[in-house]
């Protein structure tokens, strides 16, 4: 490949990087299936190499979209480049690439399942987009599914529609205005994309078949507009600059040790460049030894799985081998030094490393994620929900980790939420011995709910334990030609009126507003049979140590059990969404019959 092919820059649009263009959308909606289609439609439309294969995406030029949208763009029209799609689909790729405190993406396509509809990592996606402010388009796929239809191979939306029967089209029709339907919920105003008049304050939706290609010229064609119409002066750089772009991923390569495959997105980076890279504990000043694309597609299958260029341009993506790179981050600033101080490029990196630390407190959860863009991603989600987080770090889960989760002072903090990253084995057997809960999933949300759900879970077993010790209200009376037994204990048949009747609680009897202890409850029996509990419309044999029947206790009276004050304040103040309504029926009776004598019992 010649220097003038690794720049990606065509002579005529010097100055014009390509746009970035990031897939989203909820998992098996089809971002890989469409990025696949987008790829191999280009690579068959495209001589041999028309298309370039980057490190972590793909460069589709102007005449190859051209070529696969038909009649729709005429290159005449456009001065930019192409596209370069980010081939990594989802959040992931999207919180990772970020440029000067801002997503690194210029465009998106939201990838909807017409059949699923809004999902919650569709909801998650508008939620980054929102706040990233990035413009996007609605892929609506799986057109193809929809009841009748007739597919149309790779043929623009509306021609595919012109062909289909109205029960077809009906169909579909349905499901896309309840797209729109839901991107209005979520603050957006959205259009069919031909009835789209302005993008900046409309949201087009393209219906699409990632499978049959119906849509894609449509949804090309849309990209290439916006991007021309609005994104032009943005896509300005001084392409022989000095390089900037992000970290996608950090990797060991077989002959070069650690690289880092980088999104140039301003500038170029040439060989023996100084870099300034984001790194875990400071900045990492390093010199570049190689730059490395990949081969051609035709030769993806030789031993040399890369080949060496003497320099990139903007926009790229580009694996970088320089020495020093071990503690490099994902999502983290790469700036080319070239004719400034070091120390001016380093504060850079470090003003937008400080754009996305995250805010911790003394107490709260562990946090790890493998990269930065999915750190801020977690964090935000976990501030909306209340959870203060004491420690935040990109890398795997060590055992430092473990340690700090275990000082925790509240149970529920100690615990570790990692997100797409490996729990090393040392630190999986000391979570283990310290009682360290750790989280994994590479969902957001998963992992948020997942945290959630225990924590519930843990609140729901200390109120039950709680509840176990707190005596339970209970009303409950003597039932007629039921006595068994008169005394030594009493035996009497009875029935529970409201609440939980317990064994080895005490039993009073109120005459007027005064409560009298008339002995302990010893045992219940029903049928024969001895249980450790009676419930409401429940009648059971009482056996009650102290009364006489005919003395203390007659039948048909109604019997109480006795509640100490403490446990009557705290079923009434902090468990009164815990006990079932016939028991906070019981208790309230009993509070009222206390509070005629003294308002303030109990409280």
């Amino acid at each position: 490949m010649s220097d003038a092919d690794a720049t990606d820059v065509p002579d005529d649009s010097e100055g014009l990087r390509t746009p970035i263009v990031a897939v989203l959308g909820h998992v098996d909606h089809g971002k890989t299936t469409l990025l696949d289609k987008i790829r191999g439609s280009a690579v068959q439309e495209g001589e041999a190499g028309a298309i370039t294969q980057h490190i972590g995406a793909t460069a589709v030029p102007l005449d190859v979209i051209s070529e696969m949208a038909g009649a729709l763009v005429d290159p005449e029209d456009f001065d930019l480049p192409g596209l370069l799609f980010i081939d990594t689909p989802g959040h992931h790729s999207f919180s990772t690439l970020r440029s000067r405190g801002g997503a690194l993406a210029d465009i998106a396509i939201l990838v909807v399942d017409v059949n699923d509809g809004f999902q919650p990592q569709t909801l998650e996606a508008l939620d980054i987009l929102k706040r990233t402010q990035t413009p996007f388009v609605v892929a609506a796929n799986k057109v193809d599914t929809v009841p009748g239809w007739n597919p149309q191979h790779d043929m623009p939306i509306q021609q595919s529609v012109d062909v289909q029967s109205d029960r077809a089209t009906d169909a579909l029709n349905e499901r896309l205005y309840e797209i729109i339907g839901k991107l209005s919920d979520n603050g957006f105003s959205a259009d069919f994309y031909w009835r789209v008049q302005n993008f900046r304050s409309n949201i087009g939706v393209v219906p699409v078949s990632a499978m049959t290609g119906e849509g894609v010229p449509d949804l090309l064609t849309v990209m290439m507009g916006l991007s021309q119409r609005y994104l032009k002066e943005d896509m300005s750089v001084d392409v022989a600059g000095p390089g900037a772009g992000t970290v996608l991923e950090v990797k060991e390569e077989r002959g070069f040790g650690t690289t880092v495959d980088v999104v140039l997105y301003d500038g170029t980076v040439r060989e023996d460049d100084t870099l300034v890279v984001g790194g875990m504990e400071e900045p990492i000043v390093t010199e570049v030894r190689a730059l490395l694309q990949p081969r051609p597609l035709a030769e993806i299958r030789t031993e040399k799985q890369f080949e060496k260029v003497e320099e990139v341009s903007a926009a790229a993506g580009i694996k970088i081998a320089a020495p020093d790179l071990d503690d490099a981050m994902a999502g983290a600033p790469v700036r080319v030094v070239r004719d400034r101080p070091v120390d001016e490029v380093i504060a850079e990196v470090q003003a937008e490393l400080a754009e996305i630390e995250v805010h911790t407190a003394e107490e709260g959860v562990v946090v790890k994620a493998d990269t930065l863009g999915s750190l801020e991603a977690i964090a935000s989600a976990l501030e909306e929900e209340d959870i203060p987080i004491v420690r935040a770090e990109v890398g795997d889960v060590a055992p430092r980790d473990v340690a700090v989760a275990s000082t925790a002072d509240e149970p529920e903090h100690e615990a570790i939420l990692a997100f797409n990253v490996d729990v090393l084995p040392d630190a999986e057997r000391e979570a283990t011995e310290q009682g360290v809960r750790v989280f994994s999933d590479d969902v957001i949300y998963q992992l948020v709910e997942e945290y959630d759900e225990f924590v519930a879970e843990r609140e729901r077993a200390q109120q039950e334990q709680v509840l176990d010790k707190i005596h339970r209200p209970c009303r409950f009376r003597v039932l007629d030609d039921h006595v068994f037994r008169q005394s030594n204990p009493a035996v009497v048949g009875v029935e529970v009126l409201s609440g939980t009747l317990k064994r080895n609680s005490r039993v009073e009897k109120w005459e007027g507003n005064e409560p009298t202890r008339v002995g302990q409850l010893k045992s219940l029996q029903d049928e024969g049979e001895d249980i450790d509990e009676a419930r409401t419309g429940d009648r059971v044999a009482a056996s009650i140590e102290g009364p006489t029947v005919g003395r203390q206790i007659k039948e048909g009276d109604e019997l109480w059990t006795e509640l100490p004050e403490k446990h009557a304040k705290i079923l009434e103040q902090e468990l009164s969404n815990d006990i079932p309504g016939d028991e906070l029926e019981a208790l309230s009776m009993y509070l009222d019959k206390h509070r005629k004598r003294d308002p303030f019992w109990g409280k």
